[in-house]
């Protein structure tokens, strides 16, 4: 299939939604790395080891919350994981990240698709990350408004779009799920949405198992 007729299908799949929930880095902007990176930053200080193999779990676990993956990174290096240390931790991070991710390319075309169609359709947010943050980063980019609720950490996805159907009465096969993750999979599929994933370097193995629409970019140039 051409990247043409793949750009249409996943644009005619988007337009026909009553509701489009969004997952955030890795689907409007390309962030990832630089969560990657911050994650790194935080833990080099315990060691080259210790910093790459909390890289490659959160590159293999992305669209889950820090406050899960935290713990586990704690304990690799030899820190406690009681809750004051994990939200320490998470705080750094926080402040590592947070202007990186404002500063991150878009995913192209996503933005004007945002602006064009927030009144035409209903956008919902549904993030790992931190629901402050998020509302920040939001605010940051201008885009609040392009969004009638969002839902960041600790609301689990699939929890959040459950709410949002029922509240807005809308069948799970007029919405659609926007996401980069299998957990952006696992909670479209748990609510019975229809998925469109967002194809990145970092999630080859699930374009392997997944026989649904994909996407690079909603750019046409």
């Amino acid at each position: 299939m051409s990247n043409i007729d793949e750009l249409s299908l996943s644009e005619a799949l988007l337009k026909k939604a009553h509701v489009v929930f969004w997952d955030f880095d890795g689907v409007i902007k390309d962030s990832v790395e630089v969560k990657s990176e911050g994650y790194e930053r935080l833990f080099m200080s315990y060691g080259e080891g210790v910093a790459e193999r909390v890289r490659q779990h959160h590159e293999a676990h992305g669209g889950i919350s820090r406050y899960e993956k935290m713990p586990i990174y704690l304990d690799w290096a030899g820190e406690s994981a009681s809750a004051d240390q994990v939200q320490k931790f998470c705080d750094q991070f926080a402040s590592l990240v947070m202007q990186a991710v404002i500063d991150a390319p878009w995913v192209p075309g996503v933005r004007e698709y945002l602006l064009a169609n927030h009144i035409k359709q209903r956008f919902i947010l549904v993030t790992a990350t931190p629901q402050q943050e998020i509302q920040q980063i939001l605010h940051a980019l201008q885009l609040t408004h392009c969004f009638q609720e969002v839902y960041g950490a600790p609301i689990p996805k699939a929890t959040a779009i459950k709410s949002v159907l029922q509240q807005m009465q809308c069948l799970s096969e007029h919405a659609v799920m926007v996401g980069d993750t299998e957990s952006d999979f696992k909670a479209a599929t748990k609510n019975h949405v229809p998925f469109l994933l967002r194809r990145t370097p970092l999630n080859q193995t699930l374009q392997g198992q997944y026989s649904g629409p994909m996407f690079n970019n909603l750019n046409h140039e």
